[in-house]
């Protein structure tokens, strides 16, 4: 299977999993959990699941230099605190409308990418950007009238912001852009959990998983889109880059009109299915391209 292919899986992959945040993450809110205590479980689960995983099924080595250190540190914290500022977005606007203006991570990826790193900023990733966001904002079905929260809306700018940059880092930064896929994830996890356990005063302030569906929904928080989607966007990354990786992203809101149709039932409107459209189109002209500049070199 050619590389590209396999980089077009895996960040569709990612895009999947990582879009299963609110699905797990608005019911423990509503069993009265807070945003840090909510996030500690989800990185330490995921920190013991994989680590246990990457020991005894990969044999993978954890060691590490002195110079991966500090990068996977930061990457680690980029990738933390924009979990931090999206779960905080959801106690002050509605979680739909969150994962819309999320959406604009993509388009700051390649901006970024343009500015700092000289990639060439193409008209078919222009078009596809563009696709994009018109499709995911029909996507929401909000009421026109609903005011939106200023501290909200600017929650989710920076845990956008902090997601691209996560993603232009694991492709740029030199000393870890050719760690195994495996250990990245782990370290990434691993430093993101210092951040909730500071927040949560060294643990003395950390809430209690009182019922076994608490500890279904965290269990399932910490796979799905924190593991799963870790491991799948670092390997996106590195086989076809991240801008290309950042476009399929537009995938995730997919995954939660799927569960909002199917677990939910909620209605599927003419202005969603154009939405849908929209975004599988944009998606589609960046994979076609990337064919295209695979195959005419």
């Amino acid at each position: 299977m050619k590389r590209s292919t396999v980089g077009v899986m895996f960040g569709a992959a990612a895009a999947a999993s990582y879009g299963m945040n609110p699905l797990f993450a608005l019911p423990l809110f509503a069993s009265g959990l807070g945003v840090n205590s909510v996030l500690f479980y989800r990185y330490l689960f995921a920190v013991i699941i994989y680590g246990l995983w990457l020991k005894f099924h990969k044999r993978i080595c954890f060691k590490i230099t002195r110079e991966e250190f500090l990068p996977l540190l930061i990457m680690g914290l980029f990738f933390s605190f924009s979990s931090l500022t999206l779960f905080e977005a959801f106690n002050y606007i509605d979680a739909g409308i969150a994962c819309t203006i999320l959406f604009i991570y993509p388009a700051l990826v390649a901006i970024m990418m343009m500015m700092f790193f000289h990639e060439k900023f193409s008209k078919t990733v222009l078009i596809s950007i563009i696709l994009i966001i018109t499709g995911i904002s029909m996507l929401y079905n909000g009421k026109p009238t609903e005011s939106l929260s200023p501290y909200g809306v600017g929650m989710v700018i920076s845990s956008a912001l902090l997601y691209a940059m996560y993603i232009i880092g694991v492709k740029n930064i030199k000393t870890i852009r050719h760690l195994n896929s495996g250990k990245m994830s782990f370290y990434v996890m691993l430093f993101g959990l210092i951040v909730y356990i500071v927040n949560l005063k060294f643990c003395t302030e950390l809430q209690p998983l009182t019922e076994p569906k608490m500890w279904l929904f965290t269990l399932a928080l910490a796979l799905l889109p924190t593991v799963i989607s870790i491991e799948t966007i670092n390997i996106a990354i590195k086989l076809i880059g991240s801008t290309t990786a950042a476009i399929l992203g537009a995938l995730e809101p997919l995954t939660a009109i799927f569960f909002g149709v199917v677990v939910f039932h909620e209605q599927l409107t003419p202005k969603i299915v154009v939405g849908i459209i929209a975004v599988l189109t944009g998606v589609l002209l960046v994979i076609m391209r990337k064919r295209f500049v695979k195959n005419n070199p």
